[in-house]
């Protein structure tokens, strides 16, 4: 939350000349609603049913750059989907984090207490991240530039120069 994979997502794609999607958006078009909406209306098992297929849906339609929520890896099957594929992991720690939402904004995770949340949520996560992860970086201190060159080094891609970049190998999630 927080960590800008939008904002990275987008420079991504610019950068090697794919498409951007993310599966939160989708979410939000096709149920007409916000995802804090979502949790208060159904709660977080049925957000998540929806997330994953959201997930499994985009992974079979999209090859460029997509962009996951964070609680997607949660799911056994999201994860084995993954395997195989690039994915990066954008890292932080709390202190960034509030500086960067101050997290109070509308997460419906962090509703109560949100440092002590952000930081379980993490705990709980962190080991399923970095399971899926073909590379993990850190964005504390950095611009979302730099944590794009440095994504695009630890995945030993290049950026878009002409050449057609939908090669084989060239996949990115």
């Amino acid at each position: 939350m927080g960590v800008g994979k939008s904002t990275v997502g987008r420079l991504l794609a610019d950068r090697l000349g794919v498409a951007y999607r993310d599966t939160d958006d989708d979410i939000v078009a096709e149920q007409g609603r916000s995802i804090a909406e979502i949790f208060v209306d159904e709660g977080e098992p049925a957000f998540r049913a929806i997330e994953k297929a959201a997930v499994r849906k985009a992974l079979a339609e999209h090859d460029g750059v997509l962009a996951l929520g964070g609680g997607s890896i949660l799911d056994a099957a999201t994860r084995a989907l993954l395997a195989g594929q690039r994915v990066v992991y954008l890292s932080m720690d709390v202190e960034e984090a509030v500086k960067r939402t101050g997290l109070n904004a509308a997460r419906p995770l962090l509703a109560v207490n949100p440092r002590k949340q952000w930081r379980e949520l993490m705990e709980a996560r962190r080991s399923l991240y970095e399971e899926v992860a073909t590379a993990v970086v850190a964005t504390d201190g950095r611009t979302p530039e730099e944590v794009t060159q440095v994504a695009l080094d630890a995945l030993e891609l290049t950026a878009f120069s002409g050449d057609d970049p939908r090669t084989p190998g060239r996949r990115t999630r």
